[in-house]
């Protein structure tokens, strides 16, 4: 494709009009290996991949309605890209290979250049074999702040992830290919970290009051989060405020690529402790503990307000709106009978032989058209429809939508869905934001093995 002159003296022209500031050069962002002591003392430490040298990569903060810029520096041995989940970005910085840029290849670099509309808890993610490289450690949060805060004693990040390690050397299990991961529930861990650290530890006093923001930035992994001595409210989901805060009773699950804003206030007794657990099927363990020194803070504050709403369009008219139905595929116990790839029809064993183990609408691979050709400004509905046994955690790409409850009544904003084994899941959005976006499943590994698709906004 040709650029004509007119469209060069425009971008030319939009050029010299930003601040000097937003020319600068950006701060390099470096994919490179590192040695990081995960796995608890006693065990050796463990070579992952990471950005700038730690695990998880190191926070990037900024206020709502500014700028990121970073360049991507890639030193792996893997060519990479990076995702800034949740942002409504736009379609040149959204980091997907073959849709949105080029992979940037080993010594290569791509400089991103965004600006953060919302406020709310983000992450950014390798975008390029991400079964692999999120799993061997290529993740961050990205925190964009609200102009007015919400009166907290700390403000604390904690990013959820398992990891499977050799119990003997620490080293990370070189098994991504795996079968039986790709057709089952996906890369689940032996170890599971909060931050990079096993069992980490936050200092606390009693009637403190916290803002915890979860990022589940695992392969694969729900966690079912619950609060022990800690009391408080969900007040954002996916980095979206909720209308009204909603009061943690039991425990609350959380898919992969999923985040949960909570305001919670210590009530544990002086000297105790307080924690994240995750239940499991053999019981509840520790994610973060929270321990409670001699001191009380005084107790004073009562309930909590909403956070301030996000500039996201309104949804209006979803009734009339074209509903688009993806069928969910494929799988063990519900193997796939045939399947297409481009455009050719292969059969399941065919598709198995090749990696492909699960289908959206008859496709094991993105396909050449997109599921949805949209107008901008248009709302739709799409409607996920779970034939499978095993969970599915659907993002979109470039957008938020917002749940369409069973009585039609629209539930909070996201941009992860999870579709449980046998499901009908409807979301409905407006398409807002120009390009062609990618739409797929977050257990990575399905990804990978063919729940892969896309939608254009044109």
């Amino acid at each position: 494709m040709k650029f004509t002159r007119r469209q060069i003296l425009q971008s030319a022209a939009a050029l010299s009009l930003l601040p000097i500031a937003a020319r600068a050069t950006p701060q390099v962002l470096e994919a490179r290996e590192a040695i990081q002591r995960i796995a608890p003392q006693g065990f050796p430490e463990t070579q992952v991949w990471s950005f700038d040298g730690t695990v998880p990569g190191a926070p990037i903060r900024v206020p709502q309605g500014s700028r990121v810029q970073r360049r991507l520096l890639n030193q792996l041995p893997q060519p990479t890209s990076v995702h800034w989940h949740g942002i409504r970005i736009d379609n040149a910085m959204d980091g997907v290979p073959g849709l949105t840029q080029d992979v940037v290849p080993t010594g290569g670099s791509f400089d991103y250049d965004f600006v953060v509309p919302d406020a709310g808890t983000y992450w950014y993610h390798a975008h390029n074999q991400s079964m692999e490289q999120v799993a061997r450690g290529l993740s961050g949060p990205l925190i964009v702040d609200e102009a007015n805060k919400p009166d907290v004693d700390q403000d604390l990040t904690l990013m959820l992830d398992d990891w499977r390690l050799d119990p003997e050397t620490a080293l990370i299990v070189d098994d991504f290919d795996n079968g039986h991961d790709l057709s089952h529930a996906g890369r689940l861990g032996n170890l599971v970290l909060v931050n990079g650290q096993f069992d980490p530890m936050f200092e606390v006093r009693r009637h403190e009051r916290l803002r915890l923001r979860l990022i589940n930035s695992s392969n694969a992994r729900i966690f079912d989060v619950g609060l022990e001595s800690l009391s408080g409210w969900i007040v954002a989901l996916d980095g979206m405020p909720l209308e009204a805060p909603l009061p943690v009773t039991e425990a609350f699950p959380l898919a992969p690529a999923q985040r949960a804003d909570l305001i919670v206030d210590v009530v544990a007794e002086s000297e105790g402790t307080a924690s994240l657990v995750s239940f499991e099927r053999d019981g509840a363990f520790g994610l973060a503990r929270f321990t409670i020194g001699e001191q009380n803070r005084d107790q004073g504050r009562q309930g909590i307000d909403p956070l301030p709403r996000n500039p996201l369009p309104e949804l209006q008219d979803i009734d009339q709106a074209p509903v688009h139905r993806m069928v969910l595929q494929g799988g063990a116990m519900r193997w796939l009978e045939s399947a297409r790839i481009g455009d050719a029809e292969l059969s399941g064993r065919e598709l198995a032989q090749l990696g492909r183990f699960w289908a959206l609408n008859g496709y094991a691979e993105r396909p050449t058209d997109p599921f949805l050709d949209a107008q901008l400004g248009s709302v739709h509905r799409i409607e996920f429809v779970n034939e499978t046994v095993f969970p599915h955690a659907m993002h979109l790409h470039g957008h938020h939508f917002r749940l369409v409850l069973e009585d039609g009544t629209l539930g909070p904003w996201r941009d992860t869905v999870l579709v449980d084994r046998g499901q009908t899941r409807q979301i409905a959005l407006v398409v807002d934001n120009p390009g062609d976006w990618l739409l797929h499943c977050h257990m990575l590994g399905h990804a990978a093995s063919g729940m892969m698709s896309w939608y254009k906004v044109s």
